[in-house]
């Protein structure tokens, strides 16, 4: 399938509407309001997305996990929308741990991808993802197997390549019951689990990141964070494998149905097949990917990460913005 070139990056655009989102989250900060902040937050998102000139459809959401409808879901229309614009797939995390956010803690950002239509990886009804995650320098290394090897034996063929020893290895997971066992064999290992209430997308950068202190992340989240994820990690040059985790033999059967393997697994390269790239993260509370926002009087900051795939250029942003008291 042919797609228009698109030569103007709009990952300037994209930032911006982060920027807004992380700004219109960041006064839930605390209040223990989930549903608010999350309803705040996606408003805020559609709104800002649907200023950008592009023709784009949201590509997988959360629906299918929390069973309701948002404004967000899989298909619905962002952008300008005008005749010339380009056909974008868009993956969107208004707030990626909005538990952190009304709870007061480090790690929640905004985050948001557009590829061209045509080259995404969407089963519409998956809910959850198995996954790993590393960097570059990892990359060539992380074998299919290692999805489903015991946790030991991929530590120690990731430690072998960072030349590290295992003890040293820092490996982010979500705080779940299902993880349980995974903590258990992390820290049988040598390794040590870096445990997470939320931020599933923020691990994934911080696992793909080569200055991070975390080398993988490992574990089953979300699968609309777990796309976008990929979109972020091939863009970064990290990599990333990934599997459909049904939540019973119901999702399952739809997925097959569909048309979708569920026990095969996927590199980021297939979930994602292009380097038309374009992603942007707003921190909202502060962690260890970004600074959340800070709010002064009439003004507030926030901090940034954006990364256009095709020259696999990333720039931190720090902005001011002048506000309403």
């Amino acid at each position: 399938m042919d797609h228009h070139h698109i030569t103007h990056n709009l990952t300037l655009d994209l930032v911006r509407a982060t920027e807004n989102t992380a700004l219109a989250a960041g006064r839930w900060m605390g209040l223990g309001n989930r549903e608010e902040a999350d309803r705040v937050a996606t408003l805020a998102m559609r709104e800002w997305l649907n200023v950008i000139h592009m023709d784009g459809t949201v590509a997988v959401s959360e629906r299918p996990r929390l069973g309701r409808e948002t404004v967000l879901n899989a298909g619905s229309k962002l952008g300008s929308g005008d005749s010339d614009s380009p056909a974008m797939d868009i993956l969107v995390d208004a707030v990626d741990g909005v538990g952190l956010l009304v709870e007061g803690q480090p790690g929640a950002i905004s985050a948001v991808c557009a590829i061209p239509q045509g080259h995404l990886w969407k089963p519409q009804r998956a809910s959850y993802m198995e996954k790993i995650v590393v960097n570059r320098a990892v990359g060539d290394a992380l074998v299919p197997e290692c999805l489903d090897a015991p946790a030991a034996w991929t530590l120690a063929l990731i430690a072998r390549v960072v030349g590290k020893s295992v003890r040293d290895l820092v490996v982010f997971v979500l705080d779940r019951p299902r993880h349980h066992s995974l903590i258990h064999d992390i820290r049988q290992a040598g390794a040590r689990a870096l445990v997470h209430h939320d931020g599933d997308v923020a691990g994934a950068l911080l696992a793909a990141s080569p200055q991070s202190k975390v080398d993988v992340l490992m574990g089953v989240g979300g699968f609309s964070e777990g796309v976008l994820a990929a979109c972020a990690v091939r863009a970064m040059g990290g990599a990333m494998l990934g599997r459909m985790t049904p939540v019973d033999v119901e999702e399952e059967k739809a997925l097959q149905d569909q048309g979708f393997d569920v026990h095969q697994i996927h590199t980021q390269r297939e979930i994602v097949n292009t380097d038309q790239i374009y992603f942007a993260a707003t921190g909202v509370t502060d962690g260890m990917l970004l600074d959340g926002v800070t709010f002064r009087g009439n003004w507030a900051e926030t901090h940034s990460l954006v990364i256009r795939g095709e020259t696999g250029i990333r720039r931190m942003i720090h902005t001011e913005h002048a506000i309403d008291g």
